[in-house]
């Protein structure tokens, strides 16, 4: 055997198909249509060969639910990355119902509760699609993660919740399917029962915040059980009753965390999904890290960010 043919041999052998950035194609569908809007999703995909089902990276995209979009180019790294890892990468619409509203507080917080709710909905409705077109997609349903920036993370948490809990709105999901992981960049729950308690084990979590965020609370706005419980309540609580997480928080950092840790912490994220949801570890991982050197705005806040 030649020397060209050995180093042929080992590439193919001793690399792992990730290495290679391969040609990432995007396909658009529509998922539904609902108050006379047409939902889509982006799917994303490696043009590298699987012959099996691949595991599925849904993301939900932020702006306090009155705007941004499902394309954003600040994501992009992110739907890059794990399309060549062999991710089927699915970014989603949903409907803004904070358009045109006020800030919400603790005694104004119906049409947040609303924004939530359709969100949700429309989370579930796009992962129905998958589940139904799931051979045609070559996706997995077993390894369907969702992950979310924001309005985006507060979704797939509150989901994923609803789901654990049996609620209403989760029950035009099969009874039998459950989310494989979440990953959360600056999210909460908004709950009316305190803080949130899970009837069935919740989806392994990996939770991003800043411990300054004023816009999404890192830890929590309440009135007796109505209010918003950020990252540090539901760790406490993933922590207290042994479910599996990881909980990131940035020190002295604001809202930012929403967002770069889709372009800084990329091999952290995959670890996590390997870990937790591929190879099903028991762990409670609380990362406390602070930059010196990154400078955040820690000012913006309901108020600020809604008038």
């Amino acid at each position: 055997m030649n020397r060209i043919k050995l180093s042929i041999l080992f590439i193919t052998l001793f690399v792992p198909l990730s290495l290679f950035s391969a040609e990432i194609k995007k396909e658009t569908r529509v998922f539904a249509v609902k108050d006379n809007q047409e939902l889509k999703m982006d799917v994303y995909s490696s043009d590298s060969l699987f012959t099996s089902g691949q595991p599925c990276l849904m993301f939900v995209f932020g702006g306090g639910f009155k705007e941004g979009t499902r394309d954003a180019a600040l994501y992009k790294d992110y739907f890059y990355y794990f399309a060549n890892k062999g991710f089927k990468v699915v970014s989603i619409d949903y409907r803004l119902g904070m358009k045109g509203q006020k800030a919400p507080t603790l005694f104004n917080n119906k049409p947040l509760r609303n924004a939530i709710g359709v969100a949700v909905a429309d989370l579930y409705s796009a992962t129905n699609y998958l589940l139904q077109n799931a051979e045609e997609l070559n996706i997995d349903t077993s390894k369907i993660i969702i992950s979310g920036s924001s309005a985006g993370a507060i979704t797939v948490l509150q989901a994923d919740y609803e789901k654990c809990d049996h609620r209403e709105p989760a029950k035009v999901l099969p009874d039998d399917f459950r989310y494989a992981g979440v990953i959360a960049f600056a999210g909460s729950i908004f709950s009316t029962e305190g803080l949130p308690s899970y009837t069935q084990r919740p989806a392994p979590t990996l939770f991003f915040h800043g411990s300054k965020d004023k816009l999404v609370p890192y830890n929590k706005t309440r009135f007796f059980n109505r209010g918003v419980f950020g990252s540090k309540p539901l760790a406490k609580r993933f922590k207290g009753e042994g479910y599996p997480y990881t909980f990131y928080t940035m020190e002295n950092i604001g809202h930012d965390v929403s967002e770069y840790p889709m372009k800084e912490f990329l091999p952290e994220i995959d670890r996590f999904i390997r870990d937790f949801v591929f190879d099903h570890k028991q762990w409670m991982l609380d990362i406390h890290l602070e930059d010196k050197f990154r400078k955040s705005d820690t000012s913006t806040n309901p108020g600020s960010y809604y008038n």
